[in-house]
């Protein structure tokens, strides 16, 4: 009998690796009210991530629910700068006044969550993928009618979770990082500190294209169940309108729903008058997708 080959040390940070895993989540805290306005509550939230706290904010409609969800998840954002809400407060506010309950955790090492592996940034999809599972013990909630919508790091987040779990039936991606995590290190380099102890061998497959070919959200479409919404500025230089054109053909070829959108002349984060416009699409998009049957 021939011998089991060993699997990769860093197998579980593929995408095959975390759709093979599990996300228990747990219970969902609602730690202090914030803020309290005609058409929401804005409060602080907890909850468990493999063993992490991780924390964040929630915008819960008023009335009796329950509510379709939209997880907000926040782009790259200097730590010792974020604030709770910092990237999404004012998208969550706009669709906590339609009636959708938004929920923005501060992924592992921002705000007041805990730190941890964040390896090709797995780590935040990992805290992503918890909060659904908490979301049961939120009554307002309806787990049945979940959304993401992710900006930057985050619409990079999204794009892998999408290929991971089925609960997910709407995801937006506002000017996302590369769907190839190889443009991804190449810009922002690895983000693993030297004494992590997979650094190394986190090191040694940065550059490795067959091993992130598996890491990589681009080569797993496939996977995909739920329709995908893409925008774009022409003019950012952050995440380059090429990326977003390259996950939309990717979709496509899978057989996937996607619809796309460019805004001329926009940067990486939108100008008022294509902020009304994008959030206007997006709100579209979640209505036909969050609130039929």
């Amino acid at each position: 009998m021939a011998p089991t080959p060993t699997p990769h040390p860093l197998a579980a940070y593929t995408i095959e690796g975390l759709r093979a895993r599990s996300y228990p989540g747990g219970p969902l805290e609602i730690i202090r009210i914030v803020a309290e306005t005609e058409a929401y509550t804005f409060a602080y939230i907890r909850y468990l991530s493999d063993g992490l706290r991780i924390s964040g904010g929630l915008h819960l409609p008023r009335g009796d629910g329950p509510f379709p969800v939209v997880i907000l998840c926040h782009g790259y954002i200097p730590p010792e700068q974020y604030w709770t809400g910092a990237d999404t407060i004012v998208a969550a506010d706009h669709l906590a006044r339609r009636g959708f309950l938004c929920l923005a955790p501060d992924l592992r090492g921002w705000g007041a969550s805990d730190p941890g592996p964040n390896y090709f940034r797995t780590g935040i999809v990992i805290d992503t993928l918890n909060l659904i599972s908490s979301l049961p013990s939120l009554p307002q909630a309806d787990p049945a009618r979940i959304g993401l919508w992710g900006h930057s790091m985050g619409g990079g987040l999204v794009a892998k979770a999408v290929c991971i779990d089925q609960r997910i039936r709407a995801a937006v991606l506002y000017a996302p990082v590369s769907g190839w995590d190889l443009d991804n290190i190449r810009k922002w380099g690895a983000g693993v500190q030297p004494n992590d102890p997979l650094h190394s061998l986190y090191q040694a497959v940065a550059e490795d294209e067959t091993f992130l070919r598996a890491t990589s959200p681009l080569f797993h479409f496939h996977f995909v169940s739920c329709p995908v919404q893409i925008h774009i500025g022409t003019a950012d230089t952050v995440t380059p309108p090429e990326w977003s054109r390259t996950i939309r053909d990717s979709l496509q070829l899978a057989g996937k729903s996607v619809e796309y959108f460019e805004y001329p002349g926009e940067g990486h984060a939108f100008s008022p008058p294509a902020w009304r416009l994008f959030m206007d699409r997006v709100t579209a998009f979640y209505d036909r997708t969050l609130r039929s049957d």
